[in-house]
């Protein structure tokens, strides 16, 4: 099989995807996204984002791999790199081959991470190169990012585009921060 993309994953208009690719449950990818799979695999886990004019590639001697819960956020570039569970990639990020971004990470806007790197879970990077600048856990920060792009996507593909203004949107933001602060948003098998 090419591609495992599941049913429930919205995809904007002018996304493309080629090659072997899966993508988890809930997930969504966005305007003008790319995703190129010619050797090696592309895989995506649940509730994880690809914003705007992200390139997603892969290396000959290494697949991509997103973990769930992920935001890779507008113009960022990801080439044969393991990115785990529950990180942000900054605006503009480029992340080369044979990376290892840990879990509950985040890399800075602008940074460029070389080949090879490995950085432990909850690392703060950035920088050209990128480094370690600090060490924080950003896991539920950033759960909370992807739970609120996975709305976002529902809203979109309803035909509606202001899904974070407004007391209904304030009121599900408390309670979802409740509900990841308890981890219970990781409990869900529907996905909402």
């Amino acid at each position: 099989m090419m591609q495992a993309i599941h049913d429930s994953v919205w995809m904007s208009p002018g996304v493309k995807v080629y090659g072997r690719v899966s993508i988890g449950r809930g997930s969504s990818l966005w305007t003008y996204s790319v995703i190129r799979a010619e050797c090696n695999d592309v895989r995506i886990g649940r509730i994880s984002n690809i914003q705007d004019f992200v390139m997603i590639h892969v290396g000959f001697d290494y697949p991509t791999v997103i973990g769930d819960f992920c935001s890779v956020t507008h113009h960022a570039t990801i080439h044969g790199a393991t990115i785990e569970d529950a990180c942000m990639i900054g605006i503009n990020a480029t992340i080369m081959d044979g990376v290892i971004i840990g879990a509950g990470s985040v890399v800075a806007g602008g940074a460029f991470v070389t080949e090879g790197s490995v950085f432990p879970p909850h690392s703060v990077i950035a920088g050209v190169p990128a480094k370690v600048i600090r060490e924080r856990d950003c896991r539920a920060s950033n759960r909370f990012n992807a739970w609120a792009y996975h709305r976002n996507a529902e809203f979109y593909r309803s035909g509606n585009y202001r899904a974070w203004e407004g007391a209904e949107y304030e009121a599900w933001a408390v309670a979802k921060r409740k509900e990841i602060a308890a981890d219970l948003d990781l409990r869900h098998q529907d996905m909402e």
